[in-house]
């Protein structure tokens, strides 16, 4: 009877043991949304760094809702997860999300979008407000000095959207191009297609729209060719459909983040955290401006 109880805690320990290991080598990834080609991207890189470098990583899907956000956060703390890897739906509403997580000491790194309160150790982004004046300079040095110009926006309150209105507007300010709307969209291409739509209606002789992501572009193109008007239209990621659009001709340029990497970046980061290692407060990905090949 000694050596079977000897022999059952010893299976008890290790059992203990693995489970233990197991939390170790969990880490997260919240994203805003996975009905987006860019946030699929972000989730493949960050499945595929988190697979080289030995940890189980769970993915939840915030619904573009900050209160699912919020619940989504709550489980992880309460599962246990060794860090969390999560692209805000909105810069302040998850900062209820990131103190929680705080709470627990749980450390957080943001991707793509920031957050306006809370304790982050690494912010992984694109420079937004570089990528919106360089979409504002090109369709300078591609439309007539005086050209009329639309801007479709992401959602409100989210760093992404912020940042690149605000390097657009920067390149706007500083020529003589002419804005005659900047409404937004809400990074979606449905929408961009309705918002477009009245925008066309509202403002005829328009002959140049940003878009602050492809899938708005994307959603703006398809009013454009309705109308039957020939328009300027630049988007913003870089995704498989905006590039395919671009090389077709049907979009100008896209303005290319690197989603898979800020997603494996994300991983590589909560590496090292957990190994004790420092590692940079922020973290910038480079941008490229895609135009047809």
């Amino acid at each position: 009877m000694k050596k079977i109880a000897t022999i059952m805690s010893a299976a008890l320990l290790a059992s203990t043991m693995s489970v233990t290991a197991k939390a170790q080598d969990t880490i997260a990834i919240v994203l805003s949304t996975l009905n987006n080609p860019f946030f699929v991207s972000m989730k493949d890189g960050a499945e595929a760094k988190a697979k080289e470098l030995g940890y189980k990583l769970i993915v939840l899907d915030s619904q573009n809702d900050p209160s699912k956000e919020l619940s989504n956060v709550e489980d992880l703390t309460v599962r246990g997860v060794k860090a969390i890897l999560i692209n805000p739906t909105d810069s302040d509403a998850v900062s209820n999300a990131i103190r929680i997580a705080n709470q627990t000491k749980t450390p957080v790194i943001t991707l793509d979008r920031g957050t306006n309160r809370g304790k982050v150790v690494s912010h992984i982004a694109s420079d937004n407000v570089a990528g919106g004046e360089m979409a504002g300079k090109f369709i300078i040095d591609h439309v007539a000095p005086n050209a009329k110009v639309i801007q479709l926006e992401g959602i409100a309150g989210t760093s992404a959207a912020r940042e690149r209105g605000k390097g657009f507007m920067q390149a706007v300010d500083n020529s003589k191009l002419q804005l005659l709307a900047s409404q937004p969209a809400d990074f979606d291409r449905t929408k961009g297609l309705n918002v477009m739509e009245n925008l066309l209606a509202a403002n005829p002789d328009v002959q140049a729209v940003f878009a602050q992501n492809d899938e708005m572009a994307l959603g703006a193109l398809r009013a454009v060719q309705a109308s039957g008007k020939k328009i300027t239209i630049v988007g913003f990621d870089g995704t498989d459909d905006g590039i395919k659009a671009v090389n077709r001709g049907k979009m100008a340029a896209t303005i290319a983040q690197q989603p898979e990497l800020i997603g494996a970046l994300g991983v590589e980061t909560a590496d090292k955290v957990l190994k004790g290692e420092a590692v940079q407060k922020n973290i910038p990905v480079p941008l490229k401006i895609v135009t047809k090949q």
